[in-house]
């Protein structure tokens, strides 16, 4: 019942509504627990990763394990292992787990800024399925372990460089010395001062190049005579030839002389056997006077003949003979001898 006094009438069923709003927030509570926890795979079908690290140093609960940059799993718990090192269990769902083999290789890469990273990294997509329960070991890359090493040698380094740019240095003295060799090489004699170290030696050597350059001169003027001298003697040559081998030279007259010359001898060839027919002829007419003996006047009469044959037969052979000595350049003694 409401007070005496009070304008605001009374909620009817108040405590119900009360109630049924309460309820209505903790389901809502609940939804929303429900959705985290599906959201982070609490409900989804996972396999365990046991890796083993020689330390845990920046590995915390709920650390993703990436492939290629995505997530494929969740560190679930860091645990000390029997033999003093770390045993990091990973849940991997199986919808992921496709991509780790029994090849894959594990990584805790630590950076410089102190961020941590899981990696896994699969060589052989064609190599078993990773099991579930599987224990790796993990390659630990540690960036700030570098840093010492790197300091060091840095500090090496600046050493070094600082020796090299001392007064005295080697590299120093050959500085000064490319310096002298560059003065040595703008001076009067350039690179053969350079090379002979004094003027006096590059003078000498100047001066027998000049001279060299002289007699090369002279040499030149001396080939030139010898060129001139050597196209002279070719032009008698060719004339000496032109002379001798031409279409009016000694050799074609020589040439039709000897064609003559044959001439002649074969005309003296004939011309002896015609002897030889009279003489054989006279050794015949000779048997019949010998034999004959009675007709001594015919057989003298025919003796006269034949010897004025045999004269007339002797001139032309001496007629022949001394035009072949006229053609002929050479003489000889031709004697004929009768039987």
């Amino acid at each position: 019942m409401a007070e005496p006094g009070s304008s605001t009438p009374p909620v009817a069923n108040l405590e119900l509504k009360a109630t049924l709003l309460l309820v209505l927030m903790a389901l809502l509570v609940a939804g929303a627990v429900l959705y985290v926890l599906y959201a982070r795979g609490v409900f989804e079908a996972t396999q365990r990763l046991v890796l083993i690290a020689e330390n845990s140093e920046g590995v915390v609960v709920g650390m993703d394990l990436t492939f290629a940059g995505f997530p494929i799993g969740r560190v679930r718990r860091i645990e000390l292992g029997e033999e003093g090192n770390a045993r990091i269990v990973i849940d991997v769902p199986r919808r992921d787990a496709r991509w780790l083999r029994e090849s894959s290789v594990f990584t805790l890469e630590r950076g410089l800024l102190g961020n941590t990273a899981l990696r896994a990294y699969t060589g052989i997509p064609t190599d078993p399925p990773l099991p579930a329960g599987a224990v790796r070991s993990v390659l630990i890359g540690d960036a700030t372990t570098e840093i010492p090493r790197l300091v060091n040698s840095t500090r090496d380094l600046v050493q070094n460089l600082t020796a090299l740019v001392a007064a005295d240095a080697p590299l120093a003295v050959s500085l000064a010395n490319v310096q002298t060799a560059t003065a040595k090489l703008e001076g009067k004699h350039g690179a053969l001062g350079f090379l002979l170290g004094n003027e006096t030696d590059a003078r000498k050597v100047v001066t027998a190049i000049e001279r060299t350059n002289a007699l090369l001169a002279r040499a030149d003027g001396a080939m030139a005579r010898v060129d001139s001298m050597v196209a002279r003697v070719d032009g008698v040559i060719a004339r000496t030839e032109a002379q001798l081998l031409g279409e009016d030279g000694v050799v074609r007259d020589v040439r039709a002389t000897v064609n003559q010359l044959n001439a002649a001898l074969g005309d003296a060839r004939a011309v002896l056997g015609d002897v030889r027919t009279t003489l054989k002829g006279a050794d015949g007419v000779l048997e019949e006077v010998l034999a004959v003996t009675k007709n001594t006047r015919a057989a003298t009469t025919d003796l006269g003949v034949m010897r004025a044959q045999v004269e007339a037969n002797l001139r032309k052979v001496e007629h022949l003979l001394n035009e072949i000595n006229r053609k002929w350049p050479f003489a000889r003694d031709t004697e004929l001898k009768l039987p």
